[in-house]
């Protein structure tokens, strides 16, 4: 049986070089390794173009050449006949091999000078065995299984915050995945925050990844799932994860200090971007290509359950409140800035942004009137927060600002009373400044 450009997936990760021959207008052959060759689909496969070299220079005189990759578990080497057809500079596909090749260059030393200029896009006109009687390389765990079992964990959930959790830790039994992070796009769609965290030291809950940063932020910005299999040192894709500007508080995000393997899955309902899943791996090859489509597919049905849930209407009325003490103790000093909404608790950062404003509307609305019980509608129509209209993520925000809370200020707290409906509760009395 002829082989099939799917069934070669496994020899475009770059584990083991290919090598590119091609020739001269006059017939003169070049032979080169190829830093990169990427699968498009079915019948087509992309080169990096790093720089102009002999290849290049015959590839657009002559647009035929042969590539020959192989399988890294038998060594079974395969010969594409390919036809050169376009460059892309820009798009899913270039930023998408842009962060692949800063992990084979951080692998290979070469950091400085794997600089991606573009994507050579090739259709394969013909596919050869070169070695047939070679056995194949034992087959991958099965993904669909591993798929099946992660959704198994993941259960039935009926709020968003159950569904934050179990998502994570169904990766574990699923797909043997220890670290990973869900985030979610903010109202401006200008960046990312942490709302769960699974295997780190700390939580990381808030902190925040800009689109087009890292390959998180390249995942969001493209809406492409972006697999790394080799630690990258590259400031891009790994460092720029993990900085903010200097000059403004920040929670910093909890990425391994070393990652040997990525992966980012844009979270898509239909074709709204509602966030990313980002798991990462101490080992190398960690992801194969048939964890990439599942994880796709665990991507969408994510997205599918987060809409579904944060589109159910709030309860009509909040469970009944038990009675509770006067908060007793030092006063609480909580300032606000208006600028950003950020608020300190007693000169420590806790949280900016809407989560930041909620909070201070909650606490001027009970210092004033000595209210505790709120819901989501209200908030939603409030025009004092700086919600989008129909507050989409507002549950998002809440789950947030509730698990910011349980860290770093325990005397204040967000108790759910009913769907879309929660209550205020203070351990301490409060001194509010408002930083204008």
């Amino acid at each position: 049986m002829k082989p099939t450009l799917e069934s070669l997936r496994a020899c475009l990760d770059g584990a083991v070089p290919a090598v590119i021959a091609t020739c001269a207008a006059d017939g003169t052959p070049n032979v080169a390794y190829a830093s990169q060759v990427h699968y498009v689909d079915a019948e087509h496969v992309a080169l990096s173009y790093q720089f102009f070299s002999k290849t290049r220079e015959n590839v657009l005189a002559h647009p035929y050449a042969q590539v020959q990759v192989v399988e890294p578990g038998s060594f079974r080497h395969y010969r594409l006949r390919v036809q050169y057809l376009r460059t892309e500079t820009g798009g899913p596909l270039f930023q998408y091999m842009k962060a692949q090749l800063a992990g084979i260059a951080a692998q290979s030393g070469m950091g400085k000078v794997f600089v991606l200029r573009g994507a050579d896009i090739y259709r394969v006109l013909d596919i050869e065995a070169v070695d047939p009687r070679l056995p194949p390389a034992p087959p991958p765990p099965d993904a669909l299984l591993r798929l099946r079992r992660t959704l198994d964990h993941l259960g039935a959930c009926d709020e968003l915050a159950q569904l934050a959790d179990r998502a994570l830790a169904a990766l574990t039994p699923g797909f043997g995945i220890r670290h990973a992070l869900l985030m979610m796009l903010d109202e401006a769609g200008a960046s990312l925050y942490t709302l769960a965290s699974l295997g780190y030291g700390h939580s990381g809950i808030g902190a925040e990844v800009a689109l087009g940063k890292g390959i998180i932020g390249v995942a969001a910005h493209e809406r492409i799932l972006v697999r790394i299999n080799h630690r990258t040192g590259d400031y891009a894709y790994h460092a720029a994860l993990r900085t903010a500007a200097t000059n403004e508080p920040r929670i910093p995000l909890p990425v391994l200090a070393e990652p040997h393997s990525q992966i980012a899955v844009p979270l898509m309902h239909a074709d709204r971007l509602l966030g990313v899943l980002y798991a990462e791996s101490e080992h190398d090859a960690f992801f194969s290509h048939a964890d990439e489509d599942a994880l796709a597919i665990y991507g969408r049905h994510l997205a599918a359950l987060v809409a579904q849930l944060a589109a159910l209407p709030d309860d009509a009325e909040p469970l009944p409140a038990a009675a509770t003490p006067a908060p007793t103790g030092a006063p609480l000093a909580v300032r606000y800035f208006p600028d950003d909404h950020s608020v300190f608790i007693d000169n420590d950062y806790l949280i900016k942004g809407v989560a930041g404003s909620i909070l201070w509307t909650l606490l001027n609305e009970h210092a004033q009137s000595g209210r505790r019980d709120f819901c989501n509608r209200e908030l939603r129509r409030d025009r004092r927060l700086p919600l989008p209209d129909g507050g989409d993520n507002l549950e998002t925000r809440l789950i947030l600002l509730q698990r910011r809370l349980a860290e770093r200020c325990p005397a204040i707290a967000l108790e759910k009373t009913g769907r879309g409906r929660f209550r205020l509760v203070l351990d301490r009395p409060l001194a509010l400044h408002a930083m204008l």
